[in-house]
């Protein structure tokens, strides 16, 4: 009789190994698969879609439901975790574990995410002229660069410009105390640097075309420079354009960029 009790508490006779009760086994299978497998599943669409091979609409939106799965998964450790715990079961709690925190931290990352987006307009167009932004001449500039947003009232345009000029105050040309052909020629360095694709420089007209490949979807943003002589003196004036090819909202990379990459060249032709 005592022998049956320790059976029905513990999944395994006294005398032999303890192991858990088959339901907690079963549940710690299942989290684990769903936590752990939620987040090889998300990054094997991203690697999917940088290869060409998934559309990258399908890998986003995986995002939206892939992080349940993942919770579901954890929570399911979780619990498996506590009967494991209460049962003294310390060797069978490492893979509960790991899919709790593999879970939590694929959770964290797409919240991380979607909170940013909360937090930028969105527009992938990024640029320091607004009235005459930069003209893309070998690089194509996306058919739908206006209409790719969110549905407004009255002109497309308008409605990027405002969003624009309220997120993004501080993107402005810059002036650089060098000749067009000079800046042309610390951009086309800056561009190599980055390790960007250049599509285009050409010093006599000061214009300067390059592509960048960002993350592990392997999206493509393009960037034109147009490098102009000062009209009030000395040196030369910098507008830059940053274009995402797909998506609505850039997540402010682009304006990441032109920030980055216009203080660079700022450094660079500084001395």
């Amino acid at each position: 009789m005592a022998e049956n009790e320790s059976i029905a508490a513990t999944g395994a006779p006294e005398s032999g190994v303890r192991t858990p009760h088959p339901a907690v086994r079963w549940i710690a299978r299942i989290g684990v698969l769903l936590g752990i497998g939620a987040p090889l599943a998300a990054l094997a669409m991203a690697l999917m879609t940088g290869a060409g091979w998934l559309g990258w609409q399908i890998s986003l939106m995986s995002l939206f439901y892939l992080p349940w799965v993942a919770m579901a998964g954890g929570l399911l450790c979780t619990i498996a975790l506590i009967f494991l715990m209460i049962g003294k079961h310390w060797r069978r709690a490492l893979w509960p574990v790991v899919g709790i925190v593999v879970a939590a931290a694929f959770v964290g990352i797409v919240s991380y995410t979607f909170g940013k987006a909360a937090t930028v307009p969105p527009i992938h167009d990024i640029t320091t002229d607004l009235s005459n932004p930069p003209a893309f001449e070998t690089l194509t500039l996306r058919a739908d660069n206006r209409t790719a947003m969110p549905p407004v009232e009255g002109d497309p345009a308008m409605a990027w410009r405002e969003w624009h000029e309220t997120a993004y105050p501080d993107i402005q040309p810059i002036i650089v105390p060098v000749s067009v052909p000079e800046t042309i020629a610390a951009a086309e360095r800056l561009v190599e640097e980055r390790g960007w694709e250049l599509a285009a420089a050409d010093p006599a007209t000061g214009r300067l075309e390059a592509t960048e490949t960002v993350s592990i979807y392997r999206f493509k943003d393009d960037v034109v420079l147009r490098v102009t002589p000062n009209p009030n003196g000395p040196g030369s004036v910098v507008n830059m354009r940053s274009v995402s090819r797909v998506g609505i909202s850039d997540l402010g990379v682009n304006a990441e960029r032109v920030r980055a990459f216009l203080a660079d060249l700022s450094a660079a032709t500084a001395g």
